[in-house]
């Protein structure tokens, strides 16, 4: 899923017209047979991601977890999303539901744009990031829950694509370099983890040719050797 298999990005206020729209779900979509399809169904959770404007300027939607939450996400940045229940159809149920519960926010099927790829979280689970559109920030009415959001911000696609804004990190396994991940800075709070993971699909998603990508895992379909400064 290389940033320029996505095709020519859109003018910048364009990320979020309906000419991206379409390119991108019919790429998600081209994505999402096969052993794609199979992880989804597989995959124990699911994020929203949560595109929209502010004041005309294409963002994204992000929360920050309640430290008050037992596990290991608390006070992470994050998307809203969470475990799969047994009354959930598919992944896209549980991040609309999970959205609901968190936002406040009522989304229709209509407003879902896509899968993409599943993703490991910490623990080792497949979490899949479903792609929607909320539309204008301004029209919405959000009323994070108190017991699992503490705060909710957008960050600009603009503010994202910049390089300066942009960083990595080098982890090591074994005592020799292992993998990288990316972080984005400059912000309310440091995006990183797999938030930073599933911001820069959707900015390789968004804008392919503005966006390179920063992980690299070796040996696995995610990796892109990095730019080691």
């Amino acid at each position: 899923m290389a940033g320029p298999g996505w095709g020519r990005v859109p003018p910048r206020r364009g990320y979020l017209s309906g000419g991206t729209e379409r390119r991108c779900r019919e790429l998600l979509a081209a994505a999402g047979g096969g052993g794609a399809a199979a992880a989804a169904a597989a995959a124990g959770a699911a994020v929203l991601v949560p595109l929209c404007s502010v004041r005309g300027r294409p963002s994204l939607l992000y929360t920050l977890r309640c430290r008050r939450l037992p596990g290991p996400h608390s006070g992470d940045v994050s998307f809203p999303g969470g475990k799969r229940e047994a009354s959930d159809g598919d992944a896209v149920a549980t991040a609309l539901r999970e959205t609901r519960e968190e936002l406040g926010l009522e989304l229709g099927e209509g407003s879902v744009w896509g899968m993409l790829r599943s993703l490991p979280d910490r623990q080792g689970m497949l979490v899949v990031p479903v792609v929607a559109n909320l539309g204008p920030l301004e029209n919405l009415k959000l009323s994070p829950n108190p017991e699992e959001v503490a705060e909710t911000f957008t960050l600009p696609l603009a503010h994202l694509l910049r390089e300066e804004n942009q960083g990595y990190t080098h982890f090591r396994t074994g005592g020799r370099y292992g993998y990288t991940l990316p972080v984005f800075l400059h912000g309310p709070h440091r995006v990183w983890g797999l938030t930073a993971i599933i911001t820069e699909l959707t900015l390789e998603l968004l804008a392919p040719e503005r966006y390179r990508r920063k992980t690299y895992v070796p040996g696995r379909h995610l990796a892109a050797p990095p730019h080691r400064a």
